[in-house]
């Protein structure tokens, strides 16, 4: 057992470092590919790749262990599909205009847009201590965002990217709906549909290039930095748990804006560098709220090792499974990211 948590934090660790590396190499890319292609190229990448990973799986495990999408969920499917066509491309416009490693860390606001449109939208409670989190992220935003202090006059790649990260806290408030089914078949879904759609978009304004190398460059991305990384945190969750996992996963932002700093070898300046205090400051009260769990009844497949399945069985069950079961009303503090159980928003 301890040898599969020891590789399933490797896992973890592998999975943020996965997600990191695209800001970065998206900006490198970016000389040669459009904003519109580079974001279609990216979720076809995932798309794809992950389509392989489950044939491949589908051959070696004969029996269906996760539940397939139903109808209920298809018009949270649509939207997350069209939110995840716009949000990719935003930020790719966003990277054309500003730093990567401002582009990493403003990541981070996904937090503040998906916790408030929980609020807004979905009329879920939002603790004093993650309101704390939204207020100091805003102001990291705020200041990674301002162009020039003395004219207090914003920049437009940053702008860009909050957008993004707008889309992106609807979409993940779209996509906890489909959490609890089969998260292979939601990636798949996912990086193809909004691959497409961006594609024909890019086809729309004439968008074009010829460089091959590039392309494939930008879907080997993709499928590492987008559905493999998907892949690997789904996998350390269900061997360490929700809280554990999601402690090494925060790690991504920052990993991302240090690999920026050394590919394009920039010295930071002050005001990057508050920013990230404030915003790893931040980050922690997010990941570490005390949050309260309500009376929950769900299918998806899990084991009793995190802390939220605790229900007992008749016979004698080991590992992985899947079957209807309940959580009890409970309130705990630990670190914890948007899956099944948890959302940035309680």
């Amino acid at each position: 057992m301890k040898n599969k948590q020891y590789k399933a934090i490797s896992f973890a660790i592998l999975a943020a470092a996965l997600y990191a590396i695209s800001s970065p190499v998206s900006k490198l890319l970016l000389k040669e590919i459009s904003a519109t292609l580079m974001a279609s190229f990216l979720y076809l990448g995932a798309g794809i790749g992950m389509a392989i990973v489950g044939f491949i799986k589908h051959i070696k495990y004969k029996e269906r262990r996760e539940r397939s999408l139903t109808k209920q969920e298809i018009p949270y499917t649509i939207a997350m599909v069209i939110l995840d066509i716009v949000a990719p491309i935003l930020l790719m416009f966003g990277l054309t205009m500003a730093t990567p490693e401002n582009v990493s860390l403003l990541n981070n606001f996904e937090i503040v847009a998906t916790s408030l449109i929980a609020l807004l939208i979905f009329k879920e409670s939002i603790s004093k201590r993650l309101w704390g989190a939204i207020i100091l992220i805003t102001v990291s935003s705020i200041i990674l965002s301002v162009k020039d202090i003395s004219s207090f006059s914003f920049s437009l790649g940053s702008i860009f990217v909050l957008l993004a990260c707008i889309c992106w806290g609807i979409e993940n408030n779209c996509t906890k709906k489909l959490s609890v089914k089969d998260p292979l078949q939601v990636v798949v879904i996912k990086g193809l549909g909004s691959g497409l759609g961006s594609l024909i978009i890019a086809f729309v304004l004439d968008e074009k290039t010829n460089n091959i190398i590039y392309i494939i460059a930008a879907l080997l991305l993709g499928f590492f930095a987008y559905g493999l990384s998907i892949f690997f945190y789904i996998y350390a969750q269900r061997y360490l748990g929700a809280a554990k996992t999601s402690a090494y996963y925060a790690i991504a932002p920052f990993i991302g804006a240090g690999l920026s700093l050394i590919i394009f070898r920039e010295l930071p300046n002050f005001s990057f560098i508050i920013a990230l205090v404030i915003m790893i400051i931040g980050t922690y009260f997010a990941s570490t709220e005390e949050h309260n769990h309500t009376v929950i009844i769900h299918e998806h497949i899990h084991s009793h090792n995190d802390n939220h399945h605790t229900h007992s069985h008749n016979e004698i069950v080991i590992g992985k499974h899947s079957h209807i079961h309940a959580h009890e009303e409970c309130n705990h503090s630990h670190k914890h990211r948007e899956d099944t159980h948890h959302s940035y928003a309680h």
